[in-house]
């Protein structure tokens, strides 16, 4: 891309996000949002100026209108009628700053250094992980177990349980991991798009930028004039200005972002793990009555991940695996006279 043409795109974006900002503004209206927003549009209207000079440096010629493409149409629209913590993501992805203010609110005070931002910013990714992968997990025991259930109902022959079984624990583990790579790169991508955007805003106007992330914080409520220091100091380090930058202005968190191919990975092992408890008892010989071994093994299995999901629930242990030992109980009770009936019915 040529520097003109370049130049060209960032005056389009820089527009757009003003139009935008004056939406998000005109939403909060009455709010102590409403003034940061504006101040945004304001902001992002002085920067659009800065490519236009970089246009006519060029031998460019600046538009002389700003026209909104009908996706941005659309969204100030829906701005409008719905509030913008609703539509976070999709302002995000259209690079309107500031959203980290919707964001569940923290449990600790803002930062007052570039210190203490580096300590709030590191990532919480174990835990996350290790409860993805409980959720997981029962969502392969529940659907699997169901299915089961539904199957054994309907027919009595263990080889045709352990076949569907078999057959929902693969398209279960291999749907849930084609969806985990679509979200996670598109995730990624999106990122990566925002974040160069972003990195080539930094070096054409890093006193804009600065102010800017002066502003979001002074909304967070941070005096003016600390929030100033702040980002002043901040901005000494391009690398932790522009990671900053993506996490206050944008909302956004590097450090959730995975690779693709791990998250799938992750996904379909997490899913077929649970899955495979309601399954084991049908492929082993062993068993003499699998149905009643399979539905012993679940109810185990489902009291342990509730309890296990209380650590991330505050709950006691044994409530939340009595809830999940219901819950999972009666999704596979249903499922199995359903099946009962069914198979009456066409027998």
């Amino acid at each position: 891309m040529s520097k003109l043409d370049s130049a060209l795109e960032g005056w389009q974006e820089e527009k757009r996000s003003a139009y935008l900002y004056r939406a998000v503004a005109m939403a909060e209206a009455g709010t102590p949002r409403q003034a940061l927003f504006e101040e945004l549009a304001h902001a992002a209207e002085e920067q659009s100026g800065i490519w236009a000079g970089v246009i006519q440096a060029e031998g460019g010629a600046v538009p002389p209108h700003f026209h909104p493409d009908i996706r941005a149409r659309v969204v100030s629209r829906l701005t409008r009628h719905f509030r913008p913590r609703t539509l976070r993501p999709i302002l995000t992805a259209m690079k309107v700053r500031g959203m980290s203010l919707y964001t569940a609110p923290q449990p600790h005070r803002m930062p007052l250094n570039v210190e203490e931002i580096g300590r709030r910013h590191q990532s919480s990714g174990a835990g996350n992980t290790l409860r993805a992968a409980v959720f997981g997990v029962n969502d392969g025991l529940v659907s699997n177990a169901a299915l089961i259930l539904g199957v054994a109902g309907a027919a009595a022959d263990n080889d045709v349980v352990l076949l569907a079984g078999t057959a929902g624990l693969l398209a279960g583990a291999l749907s849930m991991a084609a969806g985990e790579y679509i979200s996670v790169r598109s995730q990624r991508e999106m990122f990566e798009y925002q974040i160069g955007l972003e990195r080539e805003e930094l070096e054409q106007y890093p006193e804009e930028e600065a102010a800017e992330l002066a502003l979001i914080y002074a909304a967070k409520g941070i005096p003016k004039d600390e929030a100033e220091k702040l980002a002043s100091r901040l901005f000494e380090d391009p690398e932790r200005a522009l990671d900053t930058l993506a996490r206050e202005e944008l909302g956004l968190n590097p450090d959730e972002l995975g690779s693709p191919a791990k998250a799938a990975i992750a996904s379909f092992l997490a899913f077929a793990a649970g899955a495979i408890i309601p399954l084991l008892p049908f492929a082993t010989p062993f068993a003499n009555r699998p149905l009643a071994v399979s539905i012993g093994l679940t109810g185990v299995a489902l009291f342990s991940v509730g309890a296990v999901l209380s650590l991330f629930t505050g709950r006691q242990a044994v409530h939340g695996g009595l809830r999940m030992l219901l819950i999972g109980g009666a999704a596979g009770a249903a499922t199995y006279f359903i099946g009962n009936a069914l198979g009456v019915a066409l027998g």
